[in-house]
C-alpha cells in the first residue's frame, strides 16, 4: 500500500473551517476508493500545519480515485468551499510506502525497575 501524505499550510484563524473540510472528506474519500487514514490538525507547536493521509493499493488506484473524485458532486463542492473560504494557503502531496513491521504496533508499557 502507498500513502498519499498531504501537508497543508492553513490559516490558523480558520481552523474550524479546515476541520469542516476534513470531516466532509471522511465521507467522500472512502466512497471514491481511498482508504482514509485520517486528517490531523496542529495541537502544539506550529499552528499552521495540518495533514491528511490517504492510502491506496497503487499509483494506478490513486489515479482512478482522482477521476472518481473529480466526478463526485460532494467532492467538487468541498474543493469549491476551500477555494471560496481560502483557509488552505498551500498544499503539498508526497507518496510514501510504509516499512513492513513498523505499522500499527501497540505500545508496550514498561514498569519502572524496583
Amino acid at each position: 500500500m502507498i500513502t498519499c501524505f498531504i501537508r497543508y499550510e492553513i490559516d490558523p484563524f480558520q481552523r474550524e473551517a479546515f476541520s469542516e473540510y476534513a470531516r466532509r472528506w471522511g465521507l467522500i474519500i472512502p466512497r471514491c476508493g481511498g482508504h482514509l487514514l485520517g486528517y490531523f490538525l496542529p495541537h502544539e507547536g506550529s499552528n499552521y500545519e495540518a495533514w491528511g493521509l490517504v492510502g491506496f493499493d497503487s499509483l494506478a488506484a490513486y489515479e482512478a480515485y482522482r477521476v472518481r473524485l473529480r466526478a463526485d458532486p460532494e467532492g467538487r463542492a468541498n474543493f469549491a468551499l476551500a477555494q471560496d473560504k481560502r483557509f488552505i494557503l498551500r498544499e503539498e502531496r508526497t507518496f510514501t510506502q510504509g516499512v513492513e513491521g513498523t505499522l500499527g504496533l501497540p505500545a508496550h508499557r514498561q514498569e519502572p525497575a524496583a
